[in-house]
């Protein structure tokens, strides 16, 4: 309904408006200057008007603006026809409205400052008093930007043909400080005219006339004259006088944003304390933090644009005055949301990476003006405020690229405390994955130590944590990120390196039990890495007394890896022994490597029941123990003994066949002489043999027919007869094998022929046709096969 009114009230008034300009253009036409003063008054007493909104106001304004121009020049004209322009200048101010009156009068104003007739500094002085006459919030402010915008191109600046003496430009800024000061004081009025129920809306309707006050302010920064020292002296005191004494949000707010934005970057360097000093008095309402931003961002701006104006940060101390206002702002604002406290902090740091790059100090010191105000608040809980703090942290992490630099700041990881179990986990993310994407390196145990407490919230578990509650997906890659971490971490000297392992496992070993079996293996290989580089260099380059021995890892080795048989990981703790022995018998250590067999072996039998692990177990414990070279022959037998023993115990006879038949490897290895037992090789094939037989008894009896299955361990048998045959077991030979050969024949009849069997047939007669090999092969009929 209002707005319904408020169009019919601009419709009447634009309407009049019309009318009177026609009569107006009339009056022009035929050069009647009576009639063209009168239709003009009747036109301009619209503006009178109470009614409409200020949006509505402003488009009648806008109508009523462009008649005003053909007046103007009608008003030239009549001067160049001889009428006085010093009588027009009287005459207009008979109207009989006082409204009418001064547009009238601002008009012919204008003209009468190009006439020369008289000085600008008179007209302006007279116009900007006159205007007073007006206090109507809405009225007065278009009034006083019409006197604005008419006598923009008419000031006496310096270089002007309108400069009269020397103060001239002087007396042009004191006309516009003057009428910014006036329209800002009548922009305020308009937030308490009316109810107070409406304040919202006439706050909404005040934000749309904002520019008529700012555009005072672009004219200020355009005058010629007005240089560092009026500026410093002048124009910056007189604003910001205004600006506090207003006491308004939305003008302070916007009024200071004016300032930073419409006057030169190296204005606001030399009186970065005077602008800086009126911040603390704002409102308390006022939104600080996007005044100092927008500042710190142009000064930033003016430092990237201009090297030479770097020395000026310098000179003036911007930092110190920057971080000094900061915290007085908030100091005075008591309730400032720690969101907005940790915003202000970070355009600080932004500022300070962006113009002192290289001052590590003026960094920390930003790092730890937040420390001092967070220490109030205690744990964020605010995800707000918990977002800027991450954007806090990662700005350095962005600007240097580097975590080492990062690790020198003491109050980074200050500032990180004051983060919640999560968002702490999350910036400890951030941090690791800009070392392995900046491929950064972390070389001493220092920085390990350091880094690894920085990341804590990702390697540690903290209290109140339920594993049940962590998306195990999540989990496992936040891990792995931790495991690519450990491998990055290296070090030319062994010495060192062995500080860092020590570091990283001490770190490491207080994850928890959930992360300990995802990253206790990369912490065991980087170590082994270490061991193999001690092996290849000089034969103990540090003396008896060196730390890092391979021995000595080794037995740092075997007490981490302890640590996962505690927390429910043989099979993987039983996989790293091995790669432990391997480790060291490398290193000819005989009695280390025994060590860790008797490890594995405690293992398998106290923590291993399940029966496929135990297979997969037992594999990789024979596997491990054939690459042996290390031992002695009776601790040797001793393991190869036990080895073959749970063989025979597997719970499934196929998987004790295959494992008995993989424990005659223990027997034979190629480069060794003295561990070349043919026939303890043979008996292990012929005892697997028998389980072979076992199985396919319990087929016959079962199923009535042979099965491809047990055939097939025949098949796999005859394989690894054929293995040591070719690797010259002096007890196998062709008519060893026969009987096997004669029993696969014989149970191939009752089963359809394998892939399997087909390929290993095919590889006999392939093996009969070789140099070398067919002396050893000629004793295998092939016809026993067809």
């Amino acid at each position: 309904m209002i707005a319904d009114d408020d169009e019919k009230w601009l419709a009447a008034a634009i309407a009049a408006v019309k009318q009177n300009a026609f009569y107006m253009q009339r009056a022009i036409d035929s050069n009647n200057l009576k009639d063209a003063l009168k239709f003009s008054a009747q036109m301009l007493s619209e503006l009178r008007t109470s009614k409409l909104s200020p949006h509505k106001y402003y488009e009648l304004y806008i109508r009523v603006f462009n008649e005003l121009g053909t007046l103007e020049i009608f008003f030239k004209e009549e001067t160049g026809r001889g009428c006085s322009i010093a009588e027009l200048y009287e005459l207009v101010q008979h109207a009989g409205n006082i409204l009418p009156r001064l547009y009238l009068l601002c008009t012919i104003g204008s003209v009468y400052i190009k006439s020369k007739d008289v000085t600008a500094t008179d007209i302006l002085k007279d116009l900007v008093e006159m205007c007073r006459a007006v206090q109507h919030p809405l009225r007065g402010l278009f009034l006083r930007s019409y006197l604005a915008q008419v006598t923009r191109d008419k000031l006496p600046s310096i270089g002007s043909d309108l400069e009269g003496d020397g103060d001239a430009h002087m007396n042009a800024l004191e006309f516009v400080l003057q009428n910014f000061t006036e329209m800002n004081k009548l922009w305020v009025r308009m937030q308490h005219q009316g109810p107070s129920r409406e304040k919202d809306k006439r706050e909404k309707e005040r934000n749309e006339l904002r520019d008529l006050v700012g555009k005072n302010l672009h004219v200020l920064s355009q005058l010629e004259g007005v240089d560092l020292g009026i500026y410093r002296d002048t124009v910056l005191p007189r604003i910001l006088e205004q600006v506090v004494n207003c006491k308004d949000e939305l003008a302070q707010c916007y009024l200071m944003d004016c300032i930073i934005q419409v006057f030169p970057d190296d204005f606001h360097l030399q009186t970065l304390d005077v602008l800086l000093g009126a911040c603390p008095q704002l409102q308390p309402s006022v939104d600080i933090k996007t005044v100092l931003s927008g500042l710190m961002e142009r000064l930033s701006n003016y430092a990237a644009s201009s090297v030479e104006a770097l020395p000026n940060f310098l000179q003036v101390e911007a930092f110190s005055k920057l971080n000094y206002a900061i915290g007085k702002v908030v100091e005075a604002q008591v309730d400032l949301p720690a969101a907005a406290s940790v915003t202000l902090y970070l355009f600080l740091l932004k500022f300070t990476l962006h113009v002192y790059s290289d001052r590590l100090d003026y960094v920390d010191e930003v790092l730890g003006s937040c420390v001092t105000q967070l220490s109030a608040t205690g744990k964020l809980c605010d995800d707000k405020a918990a977002k800027q703090i991450v954007a806090f942290l990662s700005a350095p992490l962005e600007k240097y690229n580097n975590v080492v630099t990062i690790l020198k700041l003491t109050n980074y990881p200050r500032v990180m405390e004051y983060l919640d179990h999560e968002t702490n986990k999350a910036m400890a993310i951030i941090i690791v994955q800009s070392i392995l994407k900046n491929n950064t390196h972390i070389a001493t145990a220092d920085e390990v130590d350091s880094l690894f407490e920085l990341a804590k919230g990702l390697i540690k578990d903290f209290d109140g944590t339920i594993d049940d509650e962590i998306d195990e997906e999540d989990f496992q890659e936040e891990q792995n990120l931790v495991a690519r971490l450990v491998h990055k971490l290296y070090n030319d000297d062994p010495e060192e390196m062995y500080k860092i392992i020590f570091t990283v496992r001490k770190h490491i070993l207080a994850g928890g039990p959930k992360r300990m079996p995802l990253t206790i293996p990369p912490l065991v290989f980087s170590a082994l890495k270490l061991i193999r580089r001690l092996r290849g260099g000089d034969e103990n380059p540090f003396g008896d007394d060196a730390s890092a021995t391979p021995k000595r890892i080794l037995q740092l080795l075997s007490e981490t890896v302890e640590v996962l048989s505690d927390v429910s990981a043989p099979d993987l703790a039983l996989r790293l022994y091995l790669q432990c022995a391997q480790a060291a018998n490398d290193c000819e250590l005989e009695t280390v490597t025994y060590e860790f067999f008797t490890k594995a072996y405690l293992l398998y039998e106290e923590e291993i029941s399940d029966s496929k692990a135990q297979v997969t177990a037992l594999r990789l414990i024979i596997g491990t123990l054939q690459r042996m070279r290390v031992f002695n022959v009776e601790n040797r037998d001793t393991l190869t003994h036990k080895a073959t023993g749970y063989s025979a115990r597997l719970l499934r006879k196929p998987d004790q066949c295959r494992a008995v038949y993989e424990c005659a490897h223990l027997f034979w290895a190629d480069e060794c002489e003295n561990l070349k037992d043919g026939e303890r090789v043979v008996l292990c094939l012929k005892r697997a043999q028998r389980i072979a037989d076992a199985v396919q008894q319990m087929a016959n009896a079962s199923r009535g027919t042979s099965s491809t299955g047990s055939v097939a361990l025949y098949v796999e048998l005859l394989n690894k007869y054929l293995y040591f045959l070719e690797k010259g077991n002096p007890q196998l030979t062709g008519d060893t094998i026969q009987s096997l050969a004669e029993l696969i024949r014989s149970e191939t009849k009752k089963v359809e022929s394998e892939p399997f069997i087909n390929s290993t047939l095919r590889y006999i007669e392939f093996q009969r046709q070789q140099d070398g090999m067919s002396e050893k092969y000629e004793k295998i009929k092939m016809e026993w096969f067809e």
